[in-house]
Protein backbone atom coordinates (compact mmCIF):
# COMPACT_ATOMS: atom_id res chain seq x y z
CA UNK A 1 0.00 0.00 0.00
CA UNK A 2 1.20 3.41 -0.99
CA UNK A 3 1.76 5.58 1.89
CA UNK A 4 -0.73 8.57 0.51
CA UNK A 5 -3.79 6.04 0.52
CA UNK A 6 -2.42 5.52 4.03
CA UNK A 7 -3.06 8.65 5.43
CA UNK A 8 -6.57 10.18 7.11
CA UNK A 9 -9.26 9.07 8.93
CA UNK A 10 -10.91 5.85 7.36
CA UNK A 11 -14.61 6.22 9.64
CA UNK A 12 -15.96 6.49 13.01
CA UNK A 13 -18.22 4.55 14.75
CA UNK A 14 -20.43 6.18 17.46
CA UNK A 15 -22.70 3.46 19.52
CA UNK A 16 -26.06 4.85 20.62
CA UNK A 17 -28.45 3.38 23.15
CA UNK A 18 -31.44 5.12 20.94
CA UNK A 19 -30.68 5.22 17.17
CA UNK A 20 -33.99 7.19 16.13
CA UNK A 21 -33.01 9.80 18.46
CA UNK A 22 -29.40 9.51 17.46
CA UNK A 23 -30.65 9.43 13.86
CA UNK A 24 -32.89 12.96 14.26
CA UNK A 25 -29.77 15.14 15.37
CA UNK A 26 -27.42 13.38 13.93
CA UNK A 27 -28.47 12.79 10.80
CA UNK A 28 -29.39 16.61 10.36
CA UNK A 29 -25.81 17.82 11.34
CA UNK A 30 -24.09 15.06 9.07
CA UNK A 31 -26.11 16.00 6.19
CA UNK A 32 -25.72 19.55 7.03
CA UNK A 33 -21.91 19.16 6.61
CA UNK A 34 -21.88 17.66 3.71
CA UNK A 35 -22.14 14.03 4.81
CA UNK A 36 -24.62 11.73 2.57
CA UNK A 37 -26.42 8.76 3.87
CA UNK A 38 -25.22 5.16 2.39
CA UNK A 39 -26.55 2.13 4.14
CA UNK A 40 -29.21 2.00 6.51
CA UNK A 41 -30.28 -1.03 8.70
CA UNK A 42 -32.56 -1.79 11.36
CA UNK A 43 -29.54 -1.28 14.06
CA UNK A 44 -27.21 1.67 12.27
CA UNK A 45 -27.05 3.82 9.46
CA UNK A 46 -23.63 4.99 7.83
CA UNK A 47 -23.65 8.94 6.88
CA UNK A 48 -20.43 9.34 3.97
CA UNK A 49 -18.13 12.34 3.03
CA UNK A 50 -15.18 11.94 0.56
CA UNK A 51 -14.63 8.58 1.90
CA UNK A 52 -14.62 8.90 5.41
CA UNK A 53 -17.72 7.68 6.59
CA UNK A 54 -19.50 7.65 10.38
CA UNK A 55 -21.48 4.85 11.08
CA UNK A 56 -24.52 5.46 14.07
CA UNK A 57 -25.27 2.21 15.63
CA UNK A 58 -27.22 0.78 18.25
CA UNK A 59 -25.43 -2.90 20.14
CA UNK A 60 -26.17 -5.51 22.36
CA UNK A 61 -23.09 -5.20 23.66
CA UNK A 62 -23.08 -1.76 25.62
CA UNK A 63 -22.55 -0.98 28.77
CA UNK A 64 -25.09 0.64 31.38
CA UNK A 65 -24.58 4.29 31.87
CA UNK A 66 -24.94 6.95 28.93
CA UNK A 67 -22.32 8.72 27.20
CA UNK A 68 -19.99 11.55 28.80
CA UNK A 69 -17.82 13.28 27.12
CA UNK A 70 -15.69 14.46 29.98
CA UNK A 71 -14.67 10.76 31.06
CA UNK A 72 -11.62 9.53 29.39
CA UNK A 73 -12.36 8.88 25.32
CA UNK A 74 -13.62 10.81 22.74
CA UNK A 75 -14.57 14.54 23.70
CA UNK A 76 -16.16 15.65 20.58
CA UNK A 77 -15.93 15.01 16.45
CA UNK A 78 -15.15 18.19 14.67
CA UNK A 79 -16.45 19.13 11.39
CA UNK A 80 -15.00 21.08 8.73
CA UNK A 81 -19.00 23.56 8.30
CA UNK A 82 -17.84 25.67 5.49
CA UNK A 83 -17.95 29.41 5.61
CA UNK A 84 -18.42 31.37 8.39
CA UNK A 85 -21.85 32.53 7.64
CA UNK A 86 -22.18 28.68 6.92
CA UNK A 87 -21.23 28.31 10.42
CA UNK A 88 -23.77 30.91 11.39
CA UNK A 89 -26.65 29.41 9.74
CA UNK A 90 -25.71 25.50 11.32
CA UNK A 91 -25.43 27.19 14.45
CA UNK A 92 -28.70 29.03 14.28
CA UNK A 93 -30.51 25.86 12.83
CA UNK A 94 -28.98 23.56 15.46
CA UNK A 95 -31.39 23.77 17.88
CA UNK A 96 -34.55 22.78 15.91
CA UNK A 97 -32.48 19.28 15.55
CA UNK A 98 -32.02 18.49 19.04
CA UNK A 99 -28.13 20.53 19.49
CA UNK A 100 -27.99 23.29 22.06
CA UNK A 101 -25.20 25.59 21.63
CA UNK A 102 -22.00 25.22 24.05
CA UNK A 103 -19.60 28.00 24.93
CA UNK A 104 -22.12 30.49 23.12
CA UNK A 105 -21.34 33.49 25.02
CA UNK A 106 -17.93 33.40 23.67
CA UNK A 107 -19.27 32.31 20.43
CA UNK A 108 -17.48 32.30 17.54
CA UNK A 109 -13.77 32.24 18.86
CA UNK A 110 -14.42 30.09 22.10
CA UNK A 111 -11.37 28.61 20.73
CA UNK A 112 -9.33 31.34 20.23
CA UNK A 113 -9.25 34.53 18.19
CA UNK A 114 -8.28 33.09 14.74
CA UNK A 115 -10.94 29.95 14.94
CA UNK A 116 -14.38 30.66 13.71
CA UNK A 117 -16.57 27.81 14.94
CA UNK A 118 -19.76 26.95 17.03
CA UNK A 119 -19.67 23.97 19.90
CA UNK A 120 -22.73 21.73 20.33
CA UNK A 121 -24.47 19.15 22.37
CA UNK A 122 -26.85 16.55 21.66
CA UNK A 123 -29.30 15.12 24.12
CA UNK A 124 -27.08 12.00 24.80
CA UNK A 125 -24.20 14.23 25.92
CA UNK A 126 -22.15 14.16 22.24
CA UNK A 127 -20.23 17.26 21.51
CA UNK A 128 -19.98 18.61 17.53
CA UNK A 129 -17.51 21.57 16.41
CA UNK A 130 -18.13 23.45 13.14
CA UNK A 131 -15.19 24.96 11.92
CA UNK A 132 -15.11 27.44 9.55
CA UNK A 133 -12.66 28.19 6.87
Amino acid sequence: MTRERMKGLHHVEIWVADLESAARSWGWLLGRVGFERIAEWPEGESWDAEGVYVTLTTSPNLSAGGHDRRRPGLNHLAFRGGSRAEVDAIMAEAAAHGWRPLYHERYPHAGGPDHYAGWLENADGFKAEIVAG
